[in-house]
């Protein structure tokens, strides 16, 4: 989360949960011992809970930055070994540290000796073209030994040698499962999961199998995912009830920072995700991105903001499920026939039914192309209704769009163009 989680962050996400734990941008040992410590490792008392995460392989440099971290108040010491970074490589600290548990074993027990307050890890399953079985197993048990208080487990290895650090947060397939395991065959060790955790459903679900899950991107480009956390994980009551009250409360620390000099863009670009699927939210973004900033921006841009739409949690009714004819494919998962409408750049606009089971056997017909389907009583395919979701328009020529389009509505043998079929076999 370098560039992301810095205190201005924080500060807006601790209005959003008093419970969970944040986290720092990593920070090099080099930079604490050497640099503008102030600049770097200062941070508001209201983000209490926070830990910092440092970036390092000398175990006295990582000693003395623990050292210095404890000093400003922060609650935990967290060392990455799971950043893949060009520069983190180079400086030989990061995910490349996978290679080394021995070295990292040695950097937690020289913190560990330093600090009263916890020391954790934040790694990987592994990297390159090590065994996540053998790896992450010969770290955690190096590190625990050496007395880390927690694993920070991304399910995912880092590809140092092919993908950009970008990549390495998407192409490399997750496993969830590897961490599990970890976490059964080291049952006194807290375990904490992250990687491609969406939100707080998905976050309940890994709860069943590990200590904790640690948000990412997701919490960062939605932070309104936040304010569940307390409510949902926790069993409390939340700071504020939407995100706008977040905001509102979040005006005396920018009037503060803004008075000693920091420019508002540096805390409202941390904004732009707030809002989600409710009425004004473009609006809002626009208006940060044109006025928030320009020099000498100050609270006046959000109060005009405020003043000129109230921006509400829009809730929307859900309409009842409609009633299946007879002879039909049943395609939702409450049995009720649902139509999705679509319309893409080029204004092209009609229904997609997708099928869950047949009517007839009432099972779950086989999966042959996006709109054949074969259903298990019957070896003739059938072709559904003629529809596409938004992402199939896209991209497609007017022409192959048209063949689709003729196709007859309902499951039946429609007689098929030549286009229609070169169309579906596209698919």
């Amino acid at each position: 989360m370098m560039d992301w989680s810095d205190r201005h962050c924080r500060v807006f996400h601790r209005h959003l949960t008093r419970r969970a734990l944040l986290y720092t941008e990593m920070v090099t040992t080099g930079a604490v011992i050497h640099g503008d410590r102030e600049r770097l490792l200062g941070f508001d008392v209201s983000e209490h809970p926070v830990a910092l995460q440092l970036g390092g392989s000398d175990p006295r440099e990582l000693a003395q930055a623990a050292r210095i971290g404890e000093a400003f108040g922060y609650d935990e010491i967290n060392l990455n070994v799971g950043c893949p970074s060009d520069r983190v490589k180079d400086g030989r600290f990061g995910a490349c540290l996978m290679a080394e548990p021995e070295l990292v074993a040695r950097c937690v027990d020289a913190m560990k000796r330093a600090v009263a307050v916890p020391v954790t890890v934040k790694c990987r399953i592994g990297i390159d073209d090590q065994d996540p079985e053998v790896a992450l197993d010969a770290l955690a048990r190096a590190v625990v030994a050496s007395g880390c208080d927690a694993l920070i487990v991304h399910a995912r290895k880092a590809w140092l040698n092919g993908l950009s650090p970008k990549e390495n947060r998407d192409i490399p397939p997750l496993d969830y499962e590897r961490v599990y395991r970890l976490k059964r065959a080291m049952p006194d060790v807290p375990v904490i999961i992250n990687g491609g955790i969406r939100g707080l459903d998905e976050a309940r679900a890994h709860l069943e199998h590990v200590d904790g899950v640690m948000l990412g991107r997701a919490a960062y480009q939605g932070p309104w995912r936040l304010l569940g956390v307390d409510r949902e994980i926790f069993g409390e009551a939340s700071p504020h009830a939407t995100v706008q009250d977040a905001l509102e409360a979040m005006m005396p620390y920018i009037e503060q920072q803004l008075a000693r000099g920091t420019r508002l863009h540096a805390i409202t670009r941390h904004f732009v995700g707030a809002f989600h699927a409710v009425p004004g939210a473009r609006a809002f973004r626009r208006h940060l991105a044109e006025q928030g900033v320009k020099a000498g921006a100050g609270l006046e841009v959000l109060r005009a903001m405020r003043s000129r739409a109230s921006v509400r949690v829009r809730r929307r009714k859900k309409r009842p499920p409609s009633p299946v004819p007879a002879g039909r494919w049943v395609v939702s998962e409450v049995d009720a026939l649902t139509r999705h409408r679509s319309r893409d750049a080029r204004g092209l606009c009609d229904v997609a039914v997708v099928p869950v089971f047949c009517p007839t056997c009432q099972k779950t017909p086989e999966r042959r192309q996006s709109l054949a389907r074969v259903s298990p009583c019957s070896d003739e395919p059938r072709l559904l209704c003629m529809g596409l979701f938004s992402r199939f328009w896209v991209g497609r020529t007017n022409k192959q769009a048209r063949a689709v389009q003729g196709l007859s509505h309902g499951p039946c043998e429609a007689r098929q163009s030549a286009p229609a079929r070169r169309f579906l076999r596209m698919l």
